[in-house]
């Protein structure tokens, strides 16, 4: 089965659901303010809870794959379950992986949530591209084959990501700008959503005001921040301005805090979809 454009997947999947990406991160004072043990166990209890109540209403869910790695074999079997379930109950699942290598193996790690026959397949990735922009190329075109997106580390909210993303180069364009250029030129003409986005704090406010048109790249912006980390949804025209519908913002602990209650992560995720609806419009 060919799968219509990430892109335009995603586009209706926000029109109809809400602009909400719902991160599933199983870390282990999570697990225990949910009253479950730091073990295989509760994860495969977390996993199951957070993807029963949320897969069939939000857009996106996005698993972190370090907090399942850490578990081994048997953490990425519960991984997989989840991709697959999630999957099934209508949600785009964007697989948080930030890889990034290069020729064969950035193939490898490409084919490994992005090729249809993967156990792990997933309807997006994200990649880092700080060993070149072109050392993504694997992951870009089996994404277009496949119908899938790929998210690349743009403007990232982490104080140390400015020593990278911030450096100007010989053109005067600092790194970041230039990888939001690479992520425009991949979306030209495509509609109605290109499927190729850029990671973009939503915590960084004065910042993203300066990069302006840099950031129309006809393509998702991933946002992470909203919640926990101090942005809010009424603070996401101010910041991305005239790119802000095609923001899907990313929120993890202000969801997740509210279970074990299935019923506690809907309404969560409920108010936070209808308050970035709310701002957006």
């Amino acid at each position: 089965m060919t799968l219509q454009p990430f892109g335009a997947r995603l586009r209706r999947a926000m029109d109809e659901r809400g602009p909400l990406c719902v991160g599933i991160d199983p870390h282990g004072s999570l697990l225990t303010d949910w009253g479950l043990s730091d073990d295989i166990g509760g994860l495969e209890r977390f996993t199951h809870t957070v993807v029963e109540a949320l897969a069939d209403r939000v857009a996106v869910l996005k698993p972190q794959s370090a907090f399942f790695e850490r578990f081994g074999s048997r953490g990425i079997a519960v991984l997989e379950r989840a991709v697959a379930d999630a999957r099934a109950a209508g949600a785009l699942v964007l697989m948080d992986a930030k890889r990034g290598d290069i020729g064969s193996t950035m193939a490898a790690y490409a084919a490994t949530y992005l090729d249809s026959g993967s156990p792990l397949f997933s309807d997006a990735v994200t990649v880092s591209p700080y060993l070149g922009y072109g050392s993504l190329r694997p992951a870009l075109d089996l994404a277009r084959h496949s119908g899938c997106g790929v998210f690349v580390l743009a403007l990232t909210s982490n104080p140390e990501g400015a020593e990278v993303q911030h450096a100007v180069r010989e053109d005067g364009r600092s790194v970041a700008a230039t990888m939001l250029g690479h992520l425009a030129a991949e979306n030209a003409d495509a509609g109605p959503l290109g499927s190729f986005g850029a990671v973009v704090g939503a915590t960084l406010g004065e910042t993203l005001g300066r990069a302006g048109a840099e950031l129309a790249i006809n393509g998702p912006l991933l946002a992470p921040g909203i919640g926990a980390q101090g942005a809010t949804p009424a603070d996401l025209p101010g910041v991305f301005g005239p790119s802000v519908r095609n923001v899907i913002p990313s929120v993890s602990r202000g969801v997740l805090r509210h279970g074990p209650d299935a019923a506690g992560l809907r309404e969560a995720a409920a108010r936070f979809a209808d308050e970035v609806r709310s701002a957006v419009k």
